[in-house]
């Protein structure tokens, strides 16, 4: 089982549909936690909408910091537009992930980002599956 942390600067959009997204990729074959740099009050509600549609409620969630404890549970890092303020801890395996900010965006935006998103995440499970 691998465990991968998805990171973006507020926690409150992509970094949260990677999670959830993830979570059903992988069926629970490898665990998955998010975390922001500068974490926002709330998950976007366009996020949540665009995820409501899939069938996953976001609307509980809560964003959270990223800690050097979370980095270290982590054996693949996924960061998503954190740049340096991602922390750097040897070892693990970092991805970045080239994604736009759903936040202010229209809903159909949002929907292409979740589905962009949604293949990444099924790619990056097959590809633990594999290792494991």
């Amino acid at each position: 089982m691998a465990n991968v942390l998805f990171v973006c600067l507020h926690n409150a959009g992509r970094s949260q549909m990677s999670q959830a997204l993830f979570e059903q990729a992988a069926a629970g074959r490898h665990a998955a936690r998010s975390a922001g740099t500068q974490p926002a009050e709330q998950v976007h509600p366009v996020v949540v909408e665009a995820m409501r549609e899939l069938g996953t409620d976001l609307s509980d969630r809560t964003p959270q910091l990223l800690t050097d404890e979370l980095a270290r549970w982590a054996d693949v890092v996924v960061t998503m537009g954190c740049g340096d303020a991602c922390p750097y801890i040897p070892g693990k395996r970092y991805i970045d992930w080239d994604l736009a900010d759903p936040a202010g965006r229209p809903i159909d935006e949002v929907r292409a980002i979740r589905d962009d998103i949604a293949t990444r995440v099924a790619g990056l499970a097959a590809e633990l599956d594999a290792l494991t």
